[in-house]
Formats: C-alpha cells, sequence, structure tokens
C-alpha cells in the first residue's frame, strides 16, 4: 500500500462549564459539504499549521471567540463527499472549555449558534445522516470524558496542550 495524502482536519466542542452547555453551529446553504446540518466547529488545518494552531485558529475565524483545549476527544477518518483521495480527511477533535467571555460571532460558514445541553442537543440532531451521527458521537464522548473525569483534573490535564512538536 502506498503512502497516502489527505486533508488534516480540527473539530472543537466548546463546552461552557457555567450552565452545562455545548455550542453547536448550522453549516451554511452554501458550503461544499453537509449544508444546513448542526456541528462543532469544524475546520482543515493549513500547509505547515499544526492540530493546536488550527484550533486556535478556526475559534477565532469560525466565532472569534478562545477556548481552551480540555481533551483529546478522539481521532475521525471520513470523506468530504465521494470516496476519493482529494476528499479523505484524517482529524483530532477535542474538547474545549469556554470561559463565558464574548458572545459568537458568526463567520459566513455558519447561518446559526446555539448553547444546547446534551439533552437538547440529541433532539436537535435526529437526521440519520454520517455528519449529523458523527455530532451526536462527539457530544456522547464528551459526556463520558465529564461524568469520568472532574473539572479540575481536565484543567490540570491540559495545562500544557497536547502538541509534541
Amino acid at each position: 500500500m502506498s503512502v497516502g495524502r489527505f486533508i488534516g482536519g480540527v473539530g472543537a466542542l466548546l463546552w461552557r462549564s457555567s450552565d452545562n452547555r455545548y455550542l453547536l453551529l448550522q453549516r451554511s446553504p452554501d458550503k461544499d459539504y453537509a449544508q444546513g446540518v448542526w456541528e462543532p466547529v469544524t475546520g482543515r488545518l493549513e500547509q505547515g499549521e499544526g492540530f493546536e494552531d488550527a484550533l486556535q485558529r478556526e475559534l477565532r475565524e469560525e466565532l472569534g471567540l478562545d477556548a481552551r483545549p480540555l481533551y483529546i476527544l478522539g481521532t475521525t477518518h471520513f470523506y468530504r463527499g465521494e470516496a476519493v483521495a482529494e476528499n479523505e480527511l484524517i482529524g483530532v477533535v477535542y474538547l474545549c472549555h469556554f470561559s463565558g467571555k464574548g458572545q459568537p460571532r458568526l463567520s459566513a460558514e455558519h447561518t446559526q449558534a446555539r448553547w444546547l445541553t446534551a439533552t437538547e442537543a440529541f433532539a436537535l440532531l435526529t437526521d440519520p445522516t454520517p455528519p449529523t451521527l458523527w455530532t451526536r458521537r462527539v457530544i456522547e464522548r464528551a459526556e463520558a470524558v465529564r461524568q469520568k473525569i472532574p473539572f479540575q483534573s481536565l484543567l490540570a490535564l491540559s495545562q500544557e496542550g497536547y502538541e509534541l512538536g
């Protein structure tokens, strides 16, 4: 098997600890993939960029916000459309803490933003398509992590960041 080429991506599920809500965004109908779908912050790495640098850039570009990566929820591998090499994406998905300072400022990539409890998010995410099912799994994983690892421990674990260079 030959060495492949693929798109690198990041996901950031923002969690607001003050009221235990997650931020979901509705993708614009003008997007090239998964139009109208509710999702956490997502984006692609630029050439020469690390995952955490891309994460912070995407948060600023899509929302005008900063958030602290608390935990790596998992990795992801999928095709943005047809299963051809130029659509293949691998990525890292983070649970990020939002301190509550500032309000999301939507970019042209999204039409709506909602802070939702996990229960409210699951009620919204009923479409059985792969992008929606992926968002449900991200929230399920975040809920499991938050139940098993106390907030102060997550803060301590994330102190140095996750980028190893």
